[in-house]
């Protein structure tokens, strides 16, 4: 029997706040579960959660795992949602033409400084699988 996911786990200075943008950026709702531990999960019950801890040292470089988002929306549209939410633009990049899958996206910080990043359906090829909406 193969293992299943639980929850994408971040560490972070500031739990609740962090918890609070990711549950805005994935229209997700909160949850307290322990001191310094908050969840962010998925009211339909289709996304995998995020937790959030409260750990004491500081992140240092660049994170490792990060996150993608996709949108049935314009990629435009949806990064300027997720920066009025409070999100930092970075850059948007482009694959070149002659890769066999193309695909554009938005890089991004969200407010503890990690890297996320923000496609739209449109801007996507090669996907194996089908992209599901949160309100599927």
């Amino acid at each position: 029997m193969a293992a299943s996911l639980l929850a994408v786990i971040v560490d972070c200075e500031e739990p609740g706040s962090l918890a609070a943008f990711w549950a805005v950026a994935l229209k997700y709702s909160v949850a307290k579960r322990n001191p310094g531990e908050y969840e962010a999960s998925d009211p339909a019950g289709v996304g995998a959660p995020l937790y959030f801890m409260q750990v004491p040292e500081p992140r240092v470089g660049k994170n490792r795992l990060h996150i993608d988002l996709v949108t049935e929306e314009s990629l435009d549209g949806e990064v300027a949602r997720l920066v009025s939410a409070g999100a930092t633009f970075v850059q948007t990049r482009q694959d070149p033409v002659t890769h066999e899958n193309p695909d554009r996206w938005t890089v991004l910080l969200d407010p503890e400084g990690n890297v996320f990043c923000v496609t739209s359906v449109a801007t996507l090829t090669g996907w194996s699988t089908p992209v599901r909406s949160a309100t599927q």
